[in-house]
């Protein structure tokens, strides 16, 4: 075989430096290569999978053809590094660093507040350059676009947003004022407004312009390489695959002939993941992304034949071209693919994603494949025998063997026909979320007329999802033609596709009932606009279509969000070195926007240093025979196995082992785990561990498991007031009911993370670990160890996100890890991937609650009587503080006199769920808030009227005895109101209802009493360091973690105010337990409180100490002040402590002091449902919340925006998925969809509450970190509302209480018609479903 001459040597640049690789290893990707070879730490693992945008980075490339560079975005976790032979890489270091000077993307996401842990701010970084380099002034949609492949847990996107949006001068601003003017242009700050209120959280005018010219030139080296590399056949062989990419066709089709198993890969993007997560390999991969036949464009009269290896923004790009300059009736297919081409994936994935790949790969859920099915597409293919036309239709999308490829040929082109002039195309997808995420079910139609009629002459209609191909309804399609397109055709229609088109009760991913009737109510979507078309070509000939059902054919759009934050300005008399109350950014801001902020796995190897992977339990509840490590133990790489038996101190804590000895109690249990020379030796290895189970009984996964079985976690608690018999007695009417509420994934953006150092002496060793509580992992590790807590020293420089997920399971797992680093004596890395993270850590407590509710006809609620139980999973962990939480905090705004509460935790074969922000308030609440509405419902009445008659009004007690003043709530009740303009928005909202059949809004306010703190005294204690150096600088360490919360930032700005010194003199390093040890958990919206006091107190020390040489020499400056005191010999450290607010609960009297103050606030919610899919937009919500005196309200907006933002994800979007053997399902962003850029309000208003006194807490202020959280179910409460009004017009019976999270599936079946008619109950009790409620 005559072949192009080979080369081994791989060649790209990273930066503007070259790199040469010799015999890369193809099973290498970008991201490992950057973090792990060359060092470059900024780029992050987020997901593995390519769907949470954390390791977006640039590649450049140059095109010998157009002689253009192009710069487009990628997930470098799915980039294999033999792909870049020819690339230029830019990474986040590679455009600024505090070292140089910072890019004006990184100063305004920075500035701009739109970082807050900061994980995924490199990311959202390189996505927004990326969009600059190619589009300098990026329009609305080019800025939705770039953003929907990046994930945020921290921020709420918001001020996001607004970063990229400085740099479009047409996008559209707020214009909240009625002066055409920007709300952040509004506020001049005059002095002498001493109650003036402040729009404005950063100065605009202060960033530096956008200068393209000085971007990284691209290498010339690379253009004459892109020239003359054609002749070269590339070959990397690595330990399990050799990767060859041909340079011209002829090369590839031999090599074809040669390896036909062999795949091909462009983008990588679908046989990536499945090397990933599927554990397959291949021996030879071929690559023809140098080919240049493959990347042709050619437009012809007939249509466009598109080279197979285009990306998908090619095609975008190419389409939206020819759009613009035909016809629509020609057009009708390519305006089908754009429409799903703008929310296919995320933009990092259609850049590299080929069309090719797209279409051979034939995945059930693509979006692409239903329209090219219908649309008569012709695959051009070739191989060493000849070239062939292979039709792109059902009978190849179901892979028919005669109708696909054969191993040896190769897919060349794609041709797209033009349109006919009575051919109609139309395609439809419902997704979980609006971008980025695998639809749920999706459809291509397709109906050809009979010239100048409304006969049908070719109909055909493909789905995705359904099955484990594209489906064809092409018998219905069949018996349709001849058909009028008319109403009796549509109702045959469906019944038919319903009869052909069948979905098995286990069928995979569920939603079985939902799936079919998505299938009908797309064909209903088609018909109309099928007919709507018809009508404008023909007015007089066709029916006019009534106005309340076109609303359905309009698609909620990508629409910008915009709004403002207001808050109260500083005192116009303070000084401005005073940073106490002004809007600071984040202290590591910058350098999160630099990639440069640390964390724990960006810290360099350490000679010898191994790499953990754990082997988890595949059984929920069964006895361990055996454990067979010997093949893993012989593996590539491997040190050693570590097992129960190696543990040298206790094995755990109370029920929860760390090792699983004789039992396994759920699946992701830890069993044993591998020590190897890289991680990647360590999971293949881990695979190679042999387990013999004995399943054991019982095996309870659910609620109603645990009540059958009475499996419980604890005691039952109960809190009561009044006499909730005589209550009900007294009551115009009662209700009963049930609410179910599913748990939720923390989703921190990093995952667990620990590095154990043995120090080689008496047992020493330093923990670096992401946690919020080091303490805990100092103690857990010493108590598995056997040794004393003085030999450990934990060190948390900062957290990329916790929400309460990193309080216990950290200790576990760096005990895990601290195990091996014993066993083997060398440095351990233990890195969960996202996949085991979820898998093993547990989350948010799924909820099951009883209410009986007894009130009068005018909805004044009489007496309550409400059982919880929440799912704890195998073991205790923070379970029964959680309920404790959620019966404590469980009456929210609201004064019942006759109350009951009741919970219990129900243990299950769950990994055990834990502490998440909230901590059951959130459960509880939202019970509370479903009675609420329930009796609105009941007695015919405005649900804010019965929330209005029942809130707390003067001074009194809650239920557990302790008193407050409402007054705060009250106001922050009514301001919502003002601000909102709630009264007329809902009278819109009715009038909207009116005119639309298919599409309904709702409206909802909902109020929050939200408890700050622990319940014990303790739990309140903090201690700080405060060092002064002899030249004037300043070191602060205190017991907080640094979360994304801004607790370093607060204490910056408070060491300045208790020194008078500017905060550039203050830096603040790590937080370890040997500079401030016993330190409680940061949690509870209390570290700032309980940490400010203590840095305050050691300042205060301080300058006592500093008060005789200051008053000796008044006019002196800081430094000759500190200097004086050094040569006197005073102390210039001191330890700073607050012992904690008093806080106590008395179970068996049910009452105590427990909280040292409240947080109130509320928020208004207005959405918009569509009752055909289920689909919803969030069209606007109004935050009021009471912060007291803000110490920084750039954070503490931020902390509300993020935090309401967490919890709409909980209560309409976030889903875990369990089977009913308890395997979680949902391990990735890929199954589990947190909220994206798209799902947040398109008007998003937050205002801090006129200011009030709050004595407990530092400089009167209040803790933000939670409260915003439970405001996320005024979302829900207003889908309800929605729902409601669709369900009143149909003449159906009300919901009393709507399950949570109200999906798109809940939303849909909720609102019944025709088509949910037409759709038969399943029978899970016939069959096993594929998935199970937990709760």
């Amino acid at each position: 075989m005559s072949r192009s001459k080979e080369s081994d040597e791989l060649i790209f640049f990273v930066n503007g430096k070259k790199v040469t690789e010799r015999n890369a290893d193809p099973e290498v990707n970008l991201l490992f290569y950057l973090r792990k070879v060359i060092r470059l730490t900024g780029t992050k693992y987020g997901c593995g999978g390519g769907d949470c945008g954390a390791c977006t980075v640039m590649i450049s490339r140059y095109d010998p053809i157009s002689k253009k560079i192009s710069h487009f975005s990628v997930a470098a976790c799915l980039v294999p590094i033999c792909s870049l032979h020819g690339a230029a890489v830019t990474t986040v270091e590679g455009i600024g660093s505090t070292k140089t000077r910072i890019h004006p993307v990184q100063e305004r996401i920075a500035k701009g507040h739109g970082t807050q842990c900061g994980f995924c701010t490199p990311g959202m970084v390189m996505s927004i350059y990326t969009l600059l380099r190619n589009h300098p002034e990026p329009s609305t949609e080019q800025i939705m676009e770039t953003l929907g492949g990046n994930l945020c847990r921290c921020t709420g996107y918001r001020p996001i947003v607004e970063s990229v949006k400085s740099f479009s001068p047409s996008s559209v601003c707020c214009q909240m004022n009625g002066k055409g003017k920007c709300c952040l242009d509004e506020e001049k700050n005059e002095p002498g407004r001493e109650n003036s209120v402040c729009t404005k959280l950063y100065e605009k005018e202060e960033f530096q312009p956008l200068d393209p010219t000085q971007e990284l030139i691209f290498p010339p080296e690379l253009m004459r390489m892109a020239e003359d590399s054609q002749n070269t056949v590339l070959t990397f062989r690595g330990e399990r695959t050799t990767w060859i990419a041909p340079g011209t066709l002829t090369d590839l089709l031999e090599l074809k002939m040669e390896y036909p198993s062999a795949p091909l890969v462009i983008g990588n993007t679908c046989l990536g993941l499945d090397m990933k997560f599927k554990d397959v390999s291949y021996p030879i991969i071929i690559s023809p992304a140098r080919i240049l036949e493959l990347f042709v464009v050619t437009n012809t009269k007939e249509g466009l034949t598109l080279g197979a290896g285009l990306s998908l923004t090619q095609v975008k790009n190419v389409l939206s071209d020819v759009v613009s300059r035909l016809p629509m009736e020609k057009t009708q297919m390519y305006c089908a693919l754009l429409k799903h081409l703008r929310t296919l994936a995320g933009q990092q994935i259609r850049n590299v994603a080929s069309l090719g790949g797209h279409i051979i790969s034939r995945l059930p859920t693509s979006d692409l494949n239903p329209i090219l099915g219908v649309g008569n597409c012709i695959l051009n293919v070739a191989s060493k025998e000849g070239t062939q036309q292979i039709p792109l239709n059902d009978r190849f999308l179901a892979g028919v063997p005669d109708a696909g490829l054969k191993p040896e040929q190769v897919l060349i082109s794609v041709f797209l026909p033009l349109s006919s002039k009575w051919e109609f195309v139309s395609a439809f997808r419902q997704a979980p979320r609006q971008q980025n995420a695998f639809a749920i079910l999706n459809a291509g139609m397709k109906v050809v007329f009979r010239e100048d009629t409304s006969t049908i002459t070719d109909l055909s209609i493909l789905y995705g999802g359904i099955a484990t191909t594209v489906v064809s309804a092409k018998k219905s399609c069949q018996q349709l033609i001849g058909r009028r397109w008319d109403e009796g055709m549509l109702d045959d229609a469906g019944k038919m596709i319903l009869d052909e088109v069948s979905l098995l009760t286990a069928a995979t991913g569920g939603m079985v009932e939902y799936r079919k009737t998505l299938a009908v109510g797309f064909l209903f979507k088609f018909y109309l606009d099928v007919l709507k078309q018809l009508k404008m070509r023909n007015p007089r000939r066709y029916p006019d279509i009534p106005q309340k059902l076109l609303h359905i054919l309009e698609d909620f759009p990508l629409t910008m969000p915009h709004g403002m934050q207001s808050f109260k300005d500083v005192d116009s008399q303070q000084p401005l070195q005073d940073p106490v109350g002004r809007p600071i950014m984040h202290q590591s801001g910058i350098k999160h926007a630099t990639g440069e902020a640390v964390f724990c796995d960006d810290m360099s190897l350490l000679a010898g240093e191994l790499f953990l992977a754990v082997v988890t339990s595949s059984k929920p509840h069964a006895k361990i025979i055996s454990l067979d490590a010997s093949e893993a133990l012989a593996s590539p790489g491997v040190v050693d196995v570590i097992t129960a038996q190696d543990v040298p101190g206790d094995n755990g804590r109370e029920e929860e082992s760390l090792y699983a000895q004789d039992e396994v109690i759920c699946v992701g249990q830890i069993v044993c785990a591998i020590a190897a020379d890289s991680y990647a030796h360590a999971k293949q290895a881990t695979k190679k561990v042999k387990i013999v189970y004995q399943d054991l009984e019982p095996m309870i996964v659910t609620v109603q498991d645990a009540l059958q079985y009475e499996s419980f976690i604890g005691p039952e608690k109960k809190l009561e007031q009044g006499n909730v018999e005589v209550g009900f007695q007294c009551a115009d009417q009662i209700l009963e009911g049930e609410v179910h509420l599913g748990g939720q994934e923390h989703f921190y953006m990093e995952t667990q993370s620990i590095r154990v150092v043995p120090k080689g002496e008496e047992k020493e060793m330093d923990i670096y670990v992401s946690s919020q509580d080091a303490a805990f992992t100092q103690e857990m590790v010493a108590r598995t160890l056997g040794i004393p807590k003085n030999r450990i020293n934990c060190h948390v420089k900062r957290v990329g996100g916790a929400f309460g997920g990193k309080t216990s399971k950290p200790g576990l797992l760096a005990s895990v890890a601290a195990v091996a680093a014993q066993k083997t004596g060398r440095p351990i890395r233990f890195i969960l991937e996202r996949g085991d993270d979820m898998l093993i850590t547990g989350g948010r407590h799924p909820l099951f609650g009883k209410y009986k509710i007894g009130f009068m006809n005018n909805g004044k609620i009489k007496a309550a009587d409400i059982q919880l139980y929440i799912n704890g999973g195998c073991t205790p962990d923070d379970s029964e503080l959680v309920i404790e939480y959620a019966l404590l905090k469980l009456e929210n705004a609201y004064k019942i006199p006759n109350f009951r509460v009741r919970g219990r935790v129900c243990k299950t074969n769950l990994p055990s769920n834990t502490a998440f922000r909230g901590f059951g308030f959130p459960q509880g609440a939202f019970v509370t808030e479903t009675c609420i509405s329930a009796v609105a419902a009941k007695c015919h009445l405005p649900p804010e009227k019965v929330r209005e008659l029942n809130m707390y009004r003067t001074i009194d007690r809650t239920i557990h005895k302790q008193e407050f003043d409402p007054a705060n709530l009250i106001k922050c009740w009514e301001t919502c109101m003002e601000n909102s303009s709630y009264y007329n928005r809902k009278k819109a909202v009715d009038e909207f209802n009116q005119q639309s059949f298919w599409k309904k809004r709702g409206i909802a306010i909902i109020p929050m009493k939200f408890s700050v703190g622990f319940p014990k005294t303790f739990y309140h204690q903090a201690a700080a360091l405060v060092q002064i150096y002899t030249d004037g600088s300043v070191l602060v360490a205190h017991g907080g973690v640094e979360l994304g919360q801004g607790i370093n930032t607060k204490m910056i700005q408070v060491a300045s105010r208790e020194l008078k010194i500017p905060m550039s003199y203050i830096h603040l390093d790590e937080m370890n337990t040997m500079t401030v040890p016993n330190t409680v958990t940061t949690g509870a919206s209390t570290g700032a409180d309980v940490n400010g006091r203590a840095v305050q107190n050691a300042c205060q020390i301080l300058m006592k100490r500093l008060e005789p040489i200051i008053s000796q020499n008044p006019n002196g400056a800081w430094e000759e002040w500190v200097n004086e005191a050094f040569i006197q010999s005073i102390s210039l450290s001191a330890t700073g402590y607050f012992r904690g607010y008093q806080a106590d609960m008395d179970w068996e009297k049910g009452e105590g002091d427990i909280y040292p103050y409240f947080v109130f606030g509320a928020a208004c919610s207005e959405v918009e449902i569509d009752c055909l899919t289920g689909a919803h937009k969030n069209i606007r919500t109004d935050i009021v919340m009471d912060g007291s005196f803000s110490i920084n309200p750039a954070v503490d907006i931020g902390q509300i925006e993020g935090a309401f933002v967490q919890g709409l994800g909980l209560y309409t979007l976030e889903e875990l998925k369990y089977s009913p053997e308890g395997v979680l399902y949902t391990r990735g962003p890929h199954q589990y969809k947190i909220a994206s850029v798209t799902d947040i309000p398109e008007e998003f208003h937050v205002s801090l509450l006129t200011p009030t006194q709050n004595p407990k807490a530092i400089y009167s202020s209040k803790g933000l970190g939670e409260a915003g959280m439970f405001l996320g179910s005024s979302v829900f409460f207003a889908i309800a509302a929605a729902v409601a009004a669709a369900r009143k017009e149909r003449g159906l019976s009300p919901i009393w209480a709507i399950n949570s999270p109200a999906t798109a599936e809940l939303i849909r079946m909720a609102c019944e018609d025709q088509f949910t008619n037409l759709v038969p109950q399943m029978d899970s009790k016939c069959c096993k479903p594929w998935s199970i409620p937990v709760a």
